[in-house]
C-alpha cells in the first residue's frame, strides 16, 4: 500500500454540495445531519485559507429537460426543481428566499475558490474538475459535504480513479441514513481511499505546510 503520509501531499479541501436545498430548515431534500457539519467545515475552510491550499466547492443543479435524475431524485423535476438554476426558495432558518442552488451562507466561497457545477452526483464526471486541480498541483483532496453515500461517495471514488488520494472528512460529511453513512465510510476506507477526522486532516495539513 501506498505510504499513507502522502494522502496530505498537495491537498485540496473539496466541499460537495452544501447548498440551500439539502442544507437549509424545510429544504425539498434536507440532511438535518449537514447543519451539525458546519463547524468542522468552519475549521477546515480556515485551516486550509490560513496555509494559501485550494478549496474547492461543487454545486449540483437540476437538468432543464427530462433526464435519469428525474427518476430517481424526482425533486428534480418540475414542479420542485430541486438545485435548478435561477430558482429562489424560502426556507424556515432563512430571512426571505434564497437561490436554491447556492452554497450556504455559512461557509461561502472566497473569491478565489473554484466552483464546480454539475449535472449529477459525481463532480468529476462532465466537468473541468480533474484538469482544474491539477493545473492547481493538487494531488491529494479532502472530501466533505453532503449526501454522503450519494454525490459525495461518488466524487470520491471518481477522484480514485483519476488519481487522487482521497480522504472523506468523516465529521464533515453527512447523510439522512446513518446506515447508509456508516456504510459509505466502511466501505470507502476498504477500496478507495481514507477515512479521517478534520483535527487530523488539520494537524497534518498544518504540519507539512
Amino acid at each position: 500500500m501506498t505510504d499513507v503520509s502522502a494522502r496530505y501531499h498537495d491537498p485540496a479541501l473539496l466541499i460537495v454540495d452544501m447548498q440551500n436545498d439539502f442544507v437549509r430548515q424545510g429544504a425539498p431534500l434536507e440532511v438535518p445531519d449537514a447543519r451539525a457539519t458546519l463547524p468542522s467545515h468552519a475549521r477546515l475552510i480556515a485551516a486550509f485559507r490560513s496555509r494559501r491550499l485550494p478549496i474547492v466547492y461543487t454545486k449540483f443543479l437540476s437538468t432543464e429537460e427530462p433526464s435519469l435524475l428525474w427518476t430517481w431524485s424526482p425533486q428534480c423535476a418540475p414542479p420542485v426543481r430541486l438545485c435548478g438554476r435561477g430558482v429562489r426558495r424560502s426556507y424556515a432558518d432563512a430571512d426571505g428566499p434564497l437561490d436554491c442552488a447556492d452554497v450556504v451562507s455559512e461557509i461561502y466561497p472566497a473569491p478565489d475558490d473554484l466552483v464546480i457545477e454539475k449535472y449529477g452526483y459525481g463532480a468529476f464526471h462532465g466537468t473541468s474538475l480533474s484538469d482544474r486541480l491539477r493545473q492547481k498541483g493538487v494531488r491529494s483532496l479532502m472530501v466533505t459535504g453532503t449526501v454522503t453515500q450519494i454525490c459525495v461517495e461518488e466524487t470520491a471514488r471518481e477522484a480514485f480513479h483519476h488519481g487522487f488520494r482521497t480522504t472523506l472528512v468523516e465529521d464533515a460529511v453527512s447523510s439522512f441514513a446513518p446506515e447508509l453513512h456508516r456504510a459509505a465510510l466502511t466501505n470507502f476506507a476498504m477500496k478507495f481511499g481514507w477515512v479521517e477526522s478534520s483535527a487530523a486532516i488539520i494537524a497534518a495539513v498544518g504540519a507539512r505546510a
